[in-house]
């Protein structure tokens, strides 16, 4: 793996096209930070995530407290979720190209204070439909910076792998780094259900954005200025640099997802036949197959998810498998949360204290991943993990009242997610480690659009089920129809599973051990 020199400057040409001049300035920099700068930059990128995290957890407690007083159903309450993943996971795409192309500090500082104006906006809204759109431009952004939510996740890690050269430190800070999405869905639960009960479900934005700005100006003025582009560079080079973001692409895979979530959403509300949800279905798949079909015939260096990333050995599997971990937490929070709170009664606090084993159980896993992964082979520490995620759901579908919530959903959350945070931590370091450096940030987007996918689908489907069920099922306050979502899940997990053991191969891994399996420089050399 060449290291990016200073004051360097590379050139290519893709079908004879010039591209251009990529200035890598300042990138060895973070590699020779001292220790304490490193450790610092660290945990405010971890704050960044923690962010991320929270801005899904604390509605969970908060949705119930928002639907009654907006008067939003509980079918159509998962869209203060959705609004949110759908956005940031489809933009991810494009902040993680972003990130490669120009200077991925300047990328994160640009998130973080945008970050902090759509939760503000946010907390003076009182309707549902604005609140969703708020709540998507969370996601999205608007105008010239289209990626706002998007931008601090791919370019913290593009920026911890610079600042970590080594294989082993830089799998320890990923996985630090990644563990801080515990601490961001303990704190957001807690925090949430705190701001619910003793002032208002507005100040889970206010405190949103009041972080998000303190986060964005600690990057701007402790990271040093990153350079990709020439000072020199002409406005045919600045014009070829805009067309690789390739928002053609972007935009369509956007629409298809959002059309698809849009349609399952509505297909237990208006039914299956009606217009309303087969027209957004076929939509849907249309813009789906023109998204990889515009993706195959661009030129690799313009495309969003270029074709040579489907060639590196096992990524492809672990983008399947990266849809479990959000799927996971975003059904079980959603399913229960409105159970407890409007059918049992439980305050917003109440709700979180039963939550709490969800996030408590993260903070020994993370370790323990860690652990694990440099001394077993990467793709039997996931398999672990989905061992464990498969016997954690199966027993939630018994937790159908107050009383069988100790013998099944305390152990059921507890064993639910020592796997998501197993299978969450190690397949980051498995794409990160089988891909080279100089694609982190688009394999860091794509992995972070991949979960977030999973999180927005999965609410959606088991929702969809769940209303579906209900309806000749005892209605609204029965439990049969999360159960039915609750098998689903279960199924759809032991497919996952089986996929993984059959389709990865055993080439990643342990981490940091010499021979011990592909690694980024030899997915580059083999990509070269």
């Amino acid at each position: 793996m060449p290291t990016p020199m200073s004051s360097s400057y590379v050139e290519s040409k893709v079908d004879g096209e010039p591209l251009p001049a990529r200035r890598t300035e300042g990138f060895d920099v973070l590699s020779t930070l001292s220790k304490g700068k490193k450790a610092l930059l660290l945990a405010i990128f971890c704050f960044a995530l923690f962010l991320d995290t929270f801005n899904n957890s604390s509605l969970f407690t908060a949705i119930p407290a928002i639907s009654v007083q907006l008067n939003i159903p509980n079918s159509q309450s998962v869209w203060l979720l959705s609004a949110y993943q759908l956005t940031f996971a489809s933009l991810l795409l494009v902040s993680g190209r972003v990130s490669d192309l120009y200077s991925p500090k300047w990328v994160f500082v640009i998130g973080a204070f945008m970050m902090a104006v759509f939760p503000l906006v946010g907390g003076f809204i009182r309707t549902e439909i604005p609140l969703n759109v708020i709540r998507a431009l969370t996601g999205a952004g608007m105008v010239f910076v289209p990626f706002r939510g998007a931008l601090t996740i791919p370019s913290s890690i593009h920026l911890i792998v610079h600042m970590y050269p080594d294989p082993s430190e830089q799998a320890k800070a990923i996985t630090a780094f990644g563990g801080m999405g515990g601490v961001g869905l303990v704190l957001g639960l807690l925090i949430g259900a705190l701001f619910v009960s003793f002032a208002s479900w507005p100040w889970v934005f206010y405190f949103s954005a009041i972080v998000s700005a303190l986060i964005g100006l600690s990057i701007a003025l402790l990271v040093p200025n990153l350079k990709r582009t020439s000072e020199t560079e002409s406005r045919a080079e600045k014009l070829l640099r805009f067309r690789r973001l390739d928002l053609i692409g972007v935009f369509s895979f956007t629409a298809a997802l959002i059309l698809f979530i849009f349609a399952i959403t509505s297909g237990s509300i208006d039914g299956w036949r009606s217009a309303q949800v087969i027209a957004p279905l076929v939509l849907s798949f249309v813009l789906m197959v023109f998204f990889f079909v515009w993706e195959s015939r661009l030129p690799e260096s313009y495309a969003a998810i270029p074709s040579k990333m489907w060639r590196y050995e096992n990524f492809a599997i672990l983008m399947v498998i990266s849809l479990a971990p959000f799927m996971w937490w975003s059904s079980i929070f959603l399913l229960f949360s409105w159970l407890w709170e409007v059918v049992y009664g439980f305050s917003a606090i109440n709700t979180a204290v039963h939550f709490l084993p969800v996030g408590l159980a993260m903070f020994p896993v993370v370790p323990i991943a860690g652990a694990m992964q440099a001394r077993l082979p990467l793709k039997w520490v996931i398999l672990i993990g989905f061992f464990f995620i498969c016997v954690g759901t199966v027993l939630l579908p018994f937790a159908d009242s107050k009383g069988h919530y100790w013998p099944f959903a305390f152990p059921g959350f507890i064993l639910g997610t020592v796997g998501a945070s197993i299978i969450y931590t190690t397949a980051n370091v498995a794409l990160l480690a089988t891909t080279p450096k100089e694609v982190s940030g688009i394999v860091s987007a794509m992995y972070m659009c991949v979960l977030q996918m999973g999180g927005a689908i999965g609410s959606a489907i088991l929702t969809s089920i769940q209303t579906s069920v209900q309806i000749s099922h005892g209605g609204p306050t029965s439990f049969s129809g999360r159960a039915a979502g609750f098998w689903f899940l279960f199924a759809f997990l032991i497919l996952l599973g089986l996929l993984l053991l059959v389709l990865m191969k055993n080439t990643i891994g342990p981490v940091g051990k010499q021979g011990g399996g592909t690694t980024a420089t030899d997915a580059e050399n083999k990509d070269s």
